[in-house]
């Protein structure tokens, strides 16, 4: 297992889901003949012969094709709840509506599996299906404001609370309208409908009654909805335990004796259950506050006030609240779902609203932007990997009333931040999630991106590597830029950043970075300006100044080193813990480090009023 992802890191599929009886319908509810596999060059004409067969309103087949499948079928592969099609038609422990369409079409499974027309059509035959069961006189729902019910029910989740957010979601994305691409090449279009969900209707909803092992829905949680998996102290926390035992987390008083400052993202490496099978270990050593699993529940493990092991960086763990999330980072296209992302979206609102922390990818980081405190502990981890959609998901959480970070006015300061276009659609990449929806930028040695690439850690065939390359939303400062000489269109961006050059030294210390000028390759529309503000390097009697992992005056701390008049971004600064050592955070490579201010000048831009 790769250092960089030891204990990430879990396997195969568990969804807490609804136990629903599926419906045998009379013989004139549906059409009787089987359905041959309809054409997937066009989807429009789908929708609505779906509409018209099953009396599903169109515009809400849109919407859920939308929000659980990015109107993609992902080339027939299952999601990690055994999940296919635009639909996210399921067949695992819990719930099988893969079978169930495929029984009321009478057609195969293959055919909703790989086909995105079929898997409208039964994703419609199962909707009906599932008002017809909430129905106390079998009658379908007299108006789209009625349908939420069934809404509710598709979801499959395993608490009430997380099926009402699924369907709240999807009545959001109705009132709002949308226009995206499809797989097949076409725009589906869905107008604002400005409809009031009519919420009684999931009034006869039931929650799934098994939950995991050492979890209970008992309302007392941090977090309000989250199911209880809080480890018991007398055997976890090391400042209880004998000082010889196993322990996983240290408890605290957060943030009276230390503030909450940040909010970690982090991936599996597998499923919610694997994650709490690894965290009630008090032999595993690592532990996290909150677990997102893919079909929305939220999980909590430890208390926010306590300190989860969890960033590789015990100083980032000791500031900082730690979210799993299910899924893969490797192809996270495949397994970061609509619902999990707005699950997590909402947690991460509360979080920051709770303890006043900015919206912005600074403070709101993912594991591979933490740097590893020493050299002998590099690399930190890579989650959640080049598949998150770090603007969807700031547009989520942004819509839960959380207002972004303040910009900064610095047209002039040759400040740019990254959106992938990848990540422009507001429920996915242009409409569908595929392997298109990487969203690294990758760093040459020249102004062309037929230079070469910049040293690598890795050997080049690991997508989640991330020594020669930085991920979305993050800054930077910019010495030149020119179009890319090779003719892409890109623009090179000239940028200092931490390299991995030194890959031949003896380990540690073939981990050490050095900052060089390197080039920075951001296709067309991707870049905007302005965004933080600018740290020179200002030494006085040296050329190079030390680089640290952690805000703490101990050399073993280093990291690397840059050349006096290097100029990095950065929104934060900190005084280090009993003394009056002031400290910049940089962005110095795809993840944060630090400088002492004796060795830096900061310029402050100005806020826009």
């Amino acid at each position: 297992m790769r250092k960089h992802a030891f204990l990430r890191r879990f396997c195969l599929s568990l969804s807490c889901m609804f136990a629903l009886v599926f419906m045998t319908l009379a013989s004139n509810s549906l059409p009787a003949q089987a359905h041959t596999s309809t054409s997937a060059s066009t989807i429009n004409p789908v929708f609505d012969q779906a509409a018209s067969e099953f009396q599903v309103p169109a515009v809400l087949l849109k919407a859920e094709c939308d929000m659980e499948g990015h109107l993609s079928n992902h080339g027939g592969s299952p999601s990690i709840d055994q999940g296919y099609g635009c639909m996210h038609l399921v067949k695992n422990k819990q719930a099988d509506t893969l079978d169930q369409a495929a029984n009321l079409l009478h057609i195969s499974t293959d055919q909703l599996k790989t086909n995105i027309a079929t898997n409208i059509l039964g994703g419609a035959a199962v909707l009906r299906a599932e008002a017809l069961q909430l129905s106390g006189n079998q009658t379908l729902p007299a108006s789209l404001a009625d349908w939420y019910g069934a809404v509710a029910a598709y979801s499959h989740a395993s608490t009430q609370s997380v099926a009402h957010m699924y369907a709240d979601q999807v009545y959001t994305l109705l009132n709002s309208g949308f226009s995206a691409v499809a797989e097949t090449g076409e725009t589906v279009t869905v107008a604002p409908q400005h409809v009031t969900p009519n919420k009684a209707t999931a009034g006869a909803l039931k929650a799934a009654t098994t939950l995991p092992q050492g979890c209970v829905n008992d309302g007392k949680t941090d977090y309000p909805g989250a199911i209880d998996c809080i480890l018991n102290p007398s055997i976890y926390d090391c400042n209880l335990v004998s000082s010889t035992a196993p322990c996983t987390y240290d408890g605290a008083n957060r943030p009276t004796d230390l503030p909450i400052s940040f909010v970690t993202i982090h991936d599996i490496e597998g499923t919610a259950l694997d994650a709490l099978n690894v965290f009630q270990n008090p032999n595993s050593f690592v532990s996290v506050h909150y677990i997102v699993d893919s079909d929305g529940t939220v999980y909590q493990v430890v208390h926010e006030k306590d300190i989860a092991f969890h960033a590789g960086n015990f100083w980032y763990n000791q500031r900082s609240v730690g979210i799993e999330h299910a899924g893969f980072d490797a192809t996270g296209f495949l397994w970061y779902n609509a619902t999990e992302y707005l699950a997590s979206a909402k947690l991460v609102a509360y979080l920051l609203k709770k303890y006043h922390i900015p919206l912005d990818h600074d403070h709101v980081v993912s594991h591979g932007t933490i740097p590893a405190p020493t050299l002998a502990t590099s690399p930190n981890h890579v989650d959640p990997g080049p598949y998150w959609l770090w603007d969807y998901y700031f547009g989520l959480i942004h819509k839960q009333g959380v207002p972004y970070a303040p910009g900064t006015d610095a047209h002039d300061s040759h400040i740019i931040t990254l959106h992938p276009s990848t990540d422009q659609h507001p429920f996915g990449g242009n409409g569908t999630e595929t392997p298109a929806n990487f969203n690294f930028f990758y760093l040459y040695n020249g102004p062309s991106t037929k230079s070469g690439l910049i040293p690598s850690a890795a050997s080049g065939t690991d997508i989640t590597d991330e020594t020669n390359n930085v991920e979305p939303y993050m800054s930077y400062f910019y010495i030149a830029k020119v179009k890319d000489l090779a003719g892409t269109g890109d623009t090179m961006y000239e940028i200092w950043f931490g390299e991995n050059d030194q890959t031949s030294a003896p380990s540690p210390q073939n981990e050490f970075e050095n900052a060089h000028l390197a080039w920075l390759a951001v296709p067309r529309g991707t870049a905007t300006d302005g965004g933080a503000d600018l740290v020179t390097v200002n030494l006085s009697g040296a050329s190079t100044a030390k680089i640290y992992g952690r805000p703490v005056s101990n050399d073993i701390y280093v990291i690397g080193d840059t050349l006096n008049g290097a100029v990095f971004t950065s929104r934060i600064s900190v005084v280090e813990s009993g003394t009056n050592t002031q400290w910049y955070q940089i962005n110095y490579n795809h993840r944060q480090a630090w400088v002492p201010a004796s060795e830096a000048t900061i310029v402050h831009a100005s806020v826009p009023e």
